[in-house]
């Protein structure tokens, strides 16, 4: 072989390897398991979650709010509004609505549900509800809220005891001031709570991983009685 055959065939290596370099797909960031599933359930709830706001004698109270139907009706959690004058109502995207509560229960000890309607003039992606009563202690939860205002948070952990009688699923994973009224999720982005309140010695400054939600399924039968009250609201 030739010094030319040689210097070519160097050359025409030289050329395909930076070919190879500069036109291959860049590398997919990857993620571990469940890394996966806290990527993917957020990015499929989060645009059905909104920050509520209502000014109140005290100030203003914070919340948290699922999207239940496309028409831009949410549930939350009545001790949210209590004793509200306004409520504003933020969507993912910034922007914000004026509230109208519509159901007629304000006064009802037995039931922290309050359904909230605005209006918008496009549709809304709605949450889906799961089934509360295969929730088993030690199961993967994920909550979505605004605690402190830090709009859509997400935070993880498990099922750390189910109380049937109290009608309480509590979890580790952290929720705080501000997250009440917002999901607490399974793996597939199902609902299988409403974040209603924590547990601490020290009058809410901390979480200390005692947190929370009302079982889904009592959630749904307050949505069902309303509907059979006012099927009017529930039209997409």
């Amino acid at each position: 072989m030739s010094i030319k055959e040689s210097i070519m065939k160097v050359f025409v290596a030289f050329f395909l390897l930076m070919f190879m370099l500069f036109t291959a797909p860049a590398v997919s960031q990857q993620y571990t398991n469940d890394e996966a599933i806290n990527i993917r359930v957020y990015e499929a709830v989060s645009p059905c979650i909104v920050a509520i706001d209502a000014d109140i004698s005290e100030g203003v109270s914070s919340g948290t709010g699922c999207i239940v139907n496309s028409n831009g009706l949410i549930l939350t959690s009545k001790h949210v509004v209590e004793g509200f004058k306004d409520i504003k109502i933020t969507l993912p995207d910034g922007k914000s609505y004026p509230g109208k509560i519509v159901t007629d229960n304000m006064d009802d000890e037995d039931s922290d549900f309050v359904l909230i309607k605005i209006d918008t003039d496009r549709s809304l992606q709605s949450i889906k509800f799961g089934d509360s009563s295969s929730v088993k202690v030690g199961q993967k939860v994920l909550a979505i809220g605004n605690p402190f205002g830090f709009n859509r948070t997400l935070t993880t952990g498990i099922v750390s005891r189910v109380d049937l009688k109290r009608n309480k699923i509590q979890t580790d994973a952290a929720i705080n001031p501000g997250s009440s009224g917002g999901p607490l999720l399974n793996v597939d982005g199902e609902v299988i709570g409403i974040n209603q309140s924590i547990y601490n010695p020290d009058n809410n400054k901390s979480n200390i991983g005692i947190g929370f939600a009302v079982p889904v399924n009592v959630a749904k039968k307050f949505i069902d009685e309303t509907k059979n009250v006012n099927a009017a609201l529930f039209k997409d």
